[in-house]
């Protein structure tokens, strides 16, 4: 079997059927992800072991292939020449290799073809503040991240610094410089780079995931100091992304912390990507606007809080993801059931649909 020419028709499959995913594993067929469900592949063969390894190595650097082999792990972006990129995790599981590769679309959507709330474009006209889209994974942050940086792109001239363990979409410069900093191919890992962010003259910070406690209070501080930053956490609400992102910290630390925080984050967005009934996933989400008193109710530790502000503000903008879920319900875009699959308290959810 030629391997390479094998990858390939697997890519290609992979964005004809619009997938958001292709998992190559051993003892099963090649298999896709399909609006959020996995269709195996059955005209393929299931794959041996020898199979998979091959297939990987078709698309391995000898760099990575050392990582790969030492770290039994690797994160990288792969290009189908012009026609897909994919965001690849290979690593082993039960001795044997795996990968999984997500599809990263050529282009870079809009917030209207995303179906996103209008109030998402107020992000993009700020001078300095800080964003985060947060949600569990593989529900649309960096898709919408990308929407974000590229409408600012697209109608200022600033400099955009992305920092990002792989590179997902790229953007085409326009008004804007876009940098796009990888890990380990641009930079040496994500501390180095964000140490030294603050030199390049940055006006709009993106950092792709905040995975420690150095990343976020370097967001923070950025933030702080004039820019405008976006990042992404894996949270399920802006409740628990305002304790994750305080409970990272010591606790000697944490009142200012929240202090910081208070003064500078402008918005959180949490949102889903739910199954629609006519095929297709509609976004569902949690917006909260960092007015006074949210602003409030972190400096002073009352998270628990936040939900019933942004239930008592919708006039600014604000909504939960109950009102939002339900709305799609009302629309008959989603059914009732995935609805409260995927709602955080569904019993308050059913009381809402009754109204």
């Amino acid at each position: 079997m030629d391997y390479k020419q094998k990858l390939n028709e697997l890519l290609l499959t992979c964005a004809k059927q619009e997938a958001s995913d292709l998992h190559i594993a051993v003892g099963r067929h090649p298999t896709l992800r399909i609006d959020g469900a996995l269709v195996p592949l059955t005209s393929d063969p299931i794959l041996m072991p020898q199979d998979v390894e091959q297939l990987i190595a078709s698309f391995l650097s000898e760099q990575q292939q050392g990582e790969l082999s030492l770290r039994r792990q690797v994160d990288f972006s792969y290009a189908y020449e012009d026609k897909a990129r994919f965001r690849v995790n290979a690593y082993y599981q039960r001795g044997y290799m795996a990968a999984a590769l997500r599809l990263i679309p050529a282009k870079v959507r809009t917030l209207e073809e995303l179906r996103m709330p209008p109030i998402l474009h107020d992000f993009t006209s700020l001078s300095q503040g800080f964003v985060l889209i947060v949600g569990p994974a593989g529900h649309g942050k960096s898709t919408t991240l990308a929407a974000l940086l590229d409408e600012i792109n697209h109608n200022r001239t600033e400099h955009i610094i992305t920092v990002e363990d792989p590179i997902e979409y790229i953007f085409v410069q326009d008004k804007s410089i876009v940098s796009q900093r990888e890990v380990k191919s641009d930079t040496p890992d994500f501390s180095q780079a964000l140490r030294s962010i603050l030199r390049q003259d940055p006006d709009v910070i993106m950092i792709g995931e905040m995975r420690d406690t150095e990343s976020i209070a370097t967001a923070l501080t950025a933030a702080e100091t004039g820019h405008l930053v976006f990042s992404t956490l894996h949270t399920n609400s802006a409740a628990q992304t305002v304790d994750r992102i305080i409970d990272s910290f010591p606790s000697e630390q944490q009142a200012q912390v929240s202090s910081q925080l208070a003064a500078t984050l402008v918005g959180i967005v949490s949102e889903r990507l739910i199954p629609r009934v006519e095929g297709g996933r509609a976004p569902a989400c949690e917006i909260m606007i960092a007015n006074p008193a949210i602003r409030n109710l972190i400096r002073e530790r009352k998270t628990y809080q936040i939900d019933l502000v942004i239930e008592t503000n919708a006039q600014e903008g604000m909504v939960t993801l109950n009102r939002s879920l339900a709305d799609l319900v009302r629309q008959r875009e989603i059914s009732l059931e995935n609805a409260e699959t995927y709602s955080l308290n569904p019993s308050e959810l059913r009381i809402l649909l009754e109204k």
